[in-house]
């Protein structure tokens, strides 16, 4: 089949500046394009080419000054040569891209875009009757969805994201050669357990509450550490009033605190191996945060909240801790502090979560659900 794949306007592919959209689909597409041919359309960025073929998928990489824009230029590329077009989460632009249009037409959710502010009902409608399928990144997306069209229902599909395990050495592999090793000294943490959050810095991940549980923990835990990777927006460092908030309260706290600001995803993954305890404390509807996948291939035991679809991939007690009290600091802290103090708790939470990145979180299954969705549209 001849298909196209189409980004959203906020990043291009690949994802040189991140995004989980992105990344997603980074990792499934050497899979998708040895059965299919591939163009895959995303922004212009100065650090790619405008046009390229790579590996046997076509790369077309348009202007979007605006979204409009965008749209626009990828509508002049589509013709009845494709035999599908899949659209990642923008739901309005597929009674747009379609007409005049005969091959078949998905669509990948990764976001909650159905609700009445961001659509009207008779172009949710016009868009559910079009696609062939509709895939989730969790069953949160996908009955968000059906509660609201129920008609969408049959063409919901939760195909939940994954992560590249052997990017990831797990903590315990701490040889002399080791990422973990080199960094942790890197950054004169050789002797701290540290706390990771990797994320972006705005006030609906929750950063502030990290830094508010850490600093009991670090006053009756002194050889704690935190390291917080990320910043406002993909691709930059940018100050806002949230990130100097932040960076003044960490003074307070009496260990380390370590702001690494944007990282290359290419270099994520080797930050992973410096932490002990993965936290994550979304306050918002989250869909389902790709850090949890990095965090279990790292083999790291995970604190996270009971918010949006990031418990689905969470067996309480097993790969970690979900907090339902979301918004409580001193449940965090209560958390972090049981794991610092019960290290064999913290082992096997982290060996259980990077064997479930490694049997079910892993991209031949992803592709896998992907192509058998493909399929259905022949």
């Amino acid at each position: 089949m001849k298909i196209a794949i189409i980004c959203t306007e906020k990043l291009t592919f690949p994802p040189v500046n991140g995004g989980a959209v992105q990344m997603y689909l980074e990792g499934a597409l050497p899979i998708l394009s040895k059965t299919h041919d591939i163009t895959v359309f995303s922004i212009q960025d100065p650090k790619l080419p405008n046009r390229s073929t790579e590996n046997g998928v076509n790369y077309i990489r348009l202007p979007a000054i605006t979204k409009e824009e965008y749209v626009r230029g990828v509508k002049k590329f589509l013709s009845i040569d494709f035999d599908l077009v899949h659209v990642f989460n923008r739901p309005r632009w597929v009674p747009f891209l379609s007409k005049d249009l005969t091959c078949a037409f998905s669509l990948s959710l990764h976001n909650e875009m159905f609700p009445r502010n961001k659509i009207s009902s008779t172009l949710a409608s016009n868009c559910i009757n079009r696609v062939s399928f509709i895939t989730t990144v969790s069953k949160f997306i996908a009955n968000g969805v059906k509660e609201l069209y129920p008609a969408a229902a049959r063409k919901l599909h939760p195909v939940y994201s994954a992560v590249d395990c052997n990017l990831y050495k797990p903590i315990w592999d701490d040889d002399k050669d080791s990422y973990r090793r080199t960094l942790r000294e890197k950054y004169g943490l050789q002797n701290y357990k540290t706390v990771l959050y990797v994320g972006r810095l705005t006030p609906k991940k929750g950063t502030h509450i990290v830094l508010d549980a850490m600093n009991p923990v670090m006053r009756s835990h002194p050889n704690t550490a935190l390291m917080i990777i990320g910043s406002k927006w993909y691709g930059g460092n940018e100050p806002t009033d949230y990130i100097n908030l932040l960076k003044r309260a960490s003074k307070e706290l009496q260990g380390p605190v370590i702001f690494t600001g944007f990282l290359n995803p290419k270099e994520i993954p080797k930050y992973y191996s410096i932490g002990d305890i993965f936290v994550n404390m979304s306050q918002w509807r989250e869909p389902l945060a790709r850090v949890h996948y990095e965090a279990m291939a790292a083999g790291l035991p995970i604190i996270t909240t009971n918010r949006g679809g990031n418990a689905e991939v969470m067996e309480e007690g097993v790969n970690g801790f979900v907090m339902n009290d979301y918004e409580n600091p001193r449940i965090l802290e209560k958390n972090i502090v049981r794991l610092l103090d019960d290290k064999d708790l913290a082992h096997n939470l982290g060996i259980n979560g990077r064997k479930l990145a490694e049997e079910k979180y892993n991209f031949n299954r992803l592709a896998n659900d992907l192509l058998k969705l493909f399929d259905s549209v022949r």
